[in-house]
């Protein structure tokens, strides 16, 4: 946990005054079901004990202000009420100032500014979702400061709302969501096209969850994760001609392999293949996890990665490797990529017995190959945002 006081100390400094409240948003981990959410599919993310922490004050003017303990060398940025338009240069802040702009699309308007000061332990550029979070700290910290209406499920489309037409990746909602509604010791089960959803236990007893930060930092908004959505849109599109279907995740594998000729396109197929199948790996896992049958659960971890290594192309060299060393350590029962790719973390489900072994092998093979250094974090599942005081 950060240092609170540290935190009240430096808001007391940069702003002079005293904050209003204290807010936390946890990261997440997609355990599988990954690049689905924006197809309809299913999801099964968890919270965990890290994330951002925020301290708001209400001002009376127009201005907001921001800073970040993270990048003290930014100083204080401003931003206004009365112009609340993406600026590159505006950095972090275009993801709260995004939230405030997403609150006035719903017709909410806030009457005045703040002072946000943040402080997180999300490592950046992981792919554990620290923009989301920040969007769901936002949301919520100034829904209580100015006492708006929104729930935790609105704060959570606050803030894809912000990510898709305020900073321009074309997410789902599975990042925010998790943020706003985890629990602790559980995954989220979640059916992304109805927003309906379910705690399910993470009964792992003797094994744990891995996170690997590769540390190959993504950049969605540059990388190709639009064109993924985009080519997904095309396949959906061609498949409607044969099927009634309102989403990919809508088609069964066994749906989708009768009438996949009819995209006519190797590259977008094979992006569809991933989607269609992914959805099916991830309701399974989910019956495997129900079961106590976490060898089958990790079989599926590994079919995700395979999948989104050869068919949606979202890995990348280091993540694979991570993933390959993972396969070959006996008690390691499953592992992949996870988040929007491109870089970022692998997680896994490792046995208590074997996590010793895999941090070894890592050490020993991933910066020797890469060049890089490993950071390799035994995962706590946490509560969704929340007050703290």
């Amino acid at each position: 946990m950060m240092d609170i006081n540290a935190m009240k100390k430096k808001f007391a400094d940069v702003f002079g005054a005293q904050p209003d409240g204290l807010y936390f948003a946890p990261g997440r981990v997609n355990l599988i079901g990954e690049h689905t959410d924006y197809n309809g599919g299913h999801v099964f993310p968890c919270a965990l004990t890290f994330g951002i922490y925020g301290l708001i004050r209400r001002r009376s003017d127009r201005t907001m202000r921001f800073f970040s303990m993270n990048y003290p060398e930014a100083g204080v940025l401003e931003a206004s009420l009365d112009n609340l338009a993406y600026d590159k240069a505006a950095s972090w802040t275009n993801y709260p100032k995004g939230v405030i702009w997403a609150m006035g699309q719903k017709e909410v308007q806030i009457p005045s500014g703040f002072d946000f000061l943040i402080d997180g332990d999300i490592p950046a550029g992981a792919g554990l979702s620290s923009s989301a979070a920040l969007e769901v700290l936002t949301g919520l910290a100034v829904r209580d400061t100015f006492g708006l209406s929104f729930s935790m499920t609105d704060l959570a489309l606050l803030g894809q709302k912000t990510e898709n037409d305020f900073c321009g990746l074309s997410s789902g909602i599975m990042d925010q969501f998790a943020s706003a509604m985890g629990r602790a010791n559980s995954a989220i089960f979640l059916d992304t096209a109805k927003l309906a959803y379910s705690y399910v236990p993470l009964m792992l007893k003797h094994a744990q969850i891995v996170l690997t930060n590769s540390n190959v930092k993504h950049s969605l908004v540059s990388s190709a994760y639009n064109e993924r959505r985009q080519q997904c849109a095309e396949a959906l599109a061609r498949l409607q001609a044969k099927a009634d279907i309102r989403t990919l995740c809508d088609l069964k594998p066994e749906q989708f392999e009768a009438i996949k000729d009819v995209i006519g396109d190797p590259v977008i197929t094979r992006r569809a293949k991933h989607a269609v199948y992914e959805d099916d790996r991830t309701v399974k896992a989910v019956e495997c996890l129900k079961k106590d049958d976490i060898k089958a659960f990790g079989q599926l971890m590994n079919a995700s990665h395979i999948s989104l290594r050869d068919d949606y192309e979202t890995s990348c060299p280091e993540t694979d490797l991570l993933a390959q060393i993972a396969w070959s350590i006996p008690g390691v029962y499953g592992s992949r990529i996870t988040g929007g790719g491109f870089g970022g973390c692998t997680v896994s489900i490792i046995d208590n017995d074997a996590i010793g072994a895999y941090e070894a092998a890592v050490d020993a093979q991933y910066e020797k190959q890469t060049g890089k250094k490993a950071d390799i974090y035994v995962a706590s599942v946490g509560d969704g945002a929340h007050r703290i005081e």
